[in-house]
């Protein structure tokens, strides 16, 4: 691709909406005057009711100045949702001081902002966070007012056991934040290629669009072009030797230059058409034409079978995801990029082959699974093959959409490149189109 490439859509800037991280904030402060009211009210258990109101208060104060000045819709950067977050740690880190510290079984409650922040922030503010709470919960190991409960006799936990709820803690910070780290970030990733897809897809549609209103706009001026053309012959014929008889010659010859200009579109436009039907053999063509340039020797053997070539509508979809992995294999190659296509009855073929450096072993399974899989170009000089990324992705998901399956490849020893097989059922072939469903 040329004109999109990973970094147009990598590392977007997150803003979280205001509204969503004010309503999580109503809703945890329900919860805790829930808990107090049930552990007063309910459990009859001692409890510092007036300061964990009064930090509760604090904290609905906090949400109601923010709505009030804020629109529901307001999208904070991420460095202000992360403050609101580490104030949310805060407030509960009190809370959970006024209520017997990591004894209190609440104490899990602070993975929630730190796992909010893995799923919406950038991983440095979810770093940050999880140490803010690592603290926090170390400190309530240490510092806090006993647990209430029933009866004179204080509930005493055993120092080995609140370890164990301490490093239970931690661990959950880490590793759940991880996960919800990694999952998000691949959806991210996923979202972003099928819109670089999208992009590719427009604009081949707008392409299209402009070649038919060209191939119409060459019909209707063929007719008043003719007419001139007639008339400035005819008057040029009646002014022969007059003085405007070089002028009626210019005006001849030049509708006449505008003739061949509209006749030329039209050409263009109608072996181009969105909807003409294209064998196989010229889909490879007009998809290997924009590579040949390039110093590399590509290749074209088309194998003879019994059944008739498949015919199938020009697909811009097919087109350039045959042109990304010929862009790839010429990319790559030494000298020599091969396109071998047969077919039967049931399937259609085409293998594109190249005499470069291979594919890593590493990379072989996951090349076109994830958005942004991709080397340095430093690998190359190492012999490993770059660049295989956002790309190869697109190309990956256009092809299979339109029925086809890929598979990727190293050719066999001693004879070294990249295999890529795309291989159609014959029917999705000649009924490929561009359907709503490749542009989700």
């Amino acid at each position: 691709m040329s004109d999109i490439t990973a970094s147009d859509f990598r590392n977007p800037r997150r803003y979280v909406r205001l509204d969503t991280i004010l309503r999580l904030r109503w809703l945890a402060a329900l919860g805790q005057l829930a808990a107090i009211f049930v552990v007063v009210q309910g459990l009859d258990f001692d409890v510092p009711v007036v300061s964990c109101v009064t930090v509760i208060g604090v904290s609905a104060v906090i949400n109601l100045a923010l709505q009030m000045t804020f629109s529901p819709v307001h999208r904070l950067e991420p460095l202000y949702a992360a403050v609101l977050l580490a104030f949310n740690i805060a407030e509960l880190a009190i809370l959970l001081f006024l209520t017997g510290g990591l004894q209190n079984p609440f104490s899990f409650l602070f993975l929630g902002p730190v796992l909010i922040s893995a799923t919406a922030l950038p991983i440095r503010y979810t770093i940050v966070l999880g140490i803010f709470a690592t603290v926090c919960a170390t400190v309530l190991g240490f510092i806090h007012l006993p647990l209430p409960w029933a009866g004179e006799d204080q509930l005493a936990l055993p120092p080995i056991y609140m370890l164990g709820v301490w490093l239970s803690i931690v661990l959950a910070i880490g590793v759940t934040s991880l996960y919800a780290f990694q999952v998000t970030e691949e959806s991210r990733k996923l979202s972003d290629a099928l819109a670089a897809t999208e992009l590719v897809l427009t604009r081949e549609q707008h392409l299209t669009q402009l070649d038919g209103l060209a191939a119409a706009a060459a019909h209707e001026l063929g007719t008043p072009l003719s007419t001139i053309f007639l008339i400035s012959r005819e008057l040029e014929k009646n002014a022969e030797g007059g003085p405007t008889t070089g002028d009626l010659k210019t005006l001849r010859e030049q509708a006449e230059r505008c003739r061949e200009i509209l006749g030329k579109i039209t050409q263009l436009s109608s072996s181009g058409a969105p909807f003409d039907n294209m064998k196989l053999s010229t889909l490879i063509e007009e998809a290997v034409a924009p590579h040949r340039d390039f110093g590399i020797n590509i290749k074209i053997r088309v194998a003879l079978s019994a059944s008739p070539e498949p015919v199938g509508l020009r697909n811009p979809a097919i087109l350039y995801g045959l042109g990304n992995i010929l862009e790839n294999a010429v990319d790559f190659a030494r000298g020599d990029v091969e396109v071998n296509a047969w077919w039967d009855a049931d399937t259609v073929e085409i293998d594109i082959s190249d005499d470069g450096p291979g594919i890593p072993p590493d990379l072989l399974r996951r090349i076109g699974e994830q958005p942004y899989l991709s080397r340095r170009r430093g690998d190359e000089a190492h012999g490993e093959r770059a660049g295989l990324g956002l790309g190869v992705f697109i190309a990956r998901t256009l092809l299979e959409r339109s029925g086809a399956r890929v598979r990727f490849s190293n050719r066999v020893f001693p004879d070294h490149g990249a295999v890529v097989r795309i291989i159609w059922p014959r029917e999705a072939f000649e009924t490929a189109t561009i359907s709503p469903e490749m542009m989700l």
